[in-house]
């Protein structure tokens, strides 16, 4: 499952977005640094705990400190909030293991795509482009009003709210919802 997970996977255009784009941006209260990889910046971030907690329960620090490239849908502590109680918790039981690495490698593209990666697939695809993850999970990104959404396998929409977090080994997109696979 770790070698599988070592692929994830936007310069903005758009004026007027919604979405915060910088160089480097702050991404919860830490610089962002493009000569760090995924882990070493998202350990920094007080908004993704919960992710990095669960990264750690699921035994994927090591394929995401990995060569990638990869892009991540990092969903904020906020995200996890929003799941029905007790969910996060129970995820990260030792059982859980497996339905954990799922739910994890479903935010992973085994690529490097920028939002403007990511936009112009919508748009060469007539508005909408099916995402595959490591994880198998094939979500739909929409661009809505300069935001781009994610809809997951149970038809909730997740927007980008920082795009092009640059990575040494790919790119890091926050979400403000967790993606889960279908049923």
């Amino acid at each position: 499952m770790k070698t599988i997970l070592a692929a994830a996977a936007l310069a903005a255009t758009a004026l007027g977005s919604t979405v915060a784009f910088a160089a480097n941006p702050t991404v919860g209260g830490a610089a962002m640094f493009e000569n760090r990889n995924i882990v070493e910046n998202a350990v920094n971030s007080a908004d993704h705990t919960t992710l990095v907690a669960a990264v750690q329960a699921a035994g994927l620090v090591e394929t995401l400190q990995g060569e990638g490239p990869f892009t991540v849908f990092a969903p904020t502590n906020d995200a996890f909030a929003m799941l029905p109680a007790g969910t996060v918790e129970d995820l990260l039981k030792p059982e859980n293991l497996g339905t954990l690495q799922t739910i994890l490698t479903c935010h992973v593209v085994p690529t490097r795509a920028l939002w403007g990666d990511i936009n112009g697939m919508i748009r060469a695809d007539g508005g909408s482009h099916v995402i595959t993850t490591v994880g198998g999970c094939e979500f739909t990104a929409t661009n809505r009003n300069g935001v781009i959404t994610i809809e997951d396998g149970r038809g909730t929409l997740a927007h980008v709210t920082i795009a092009d977090v640059m990575q040494s080994n790919g790119v890091i997109h926050v979400i403000d919802h967790v993606l889960l696979p279908a049923m």
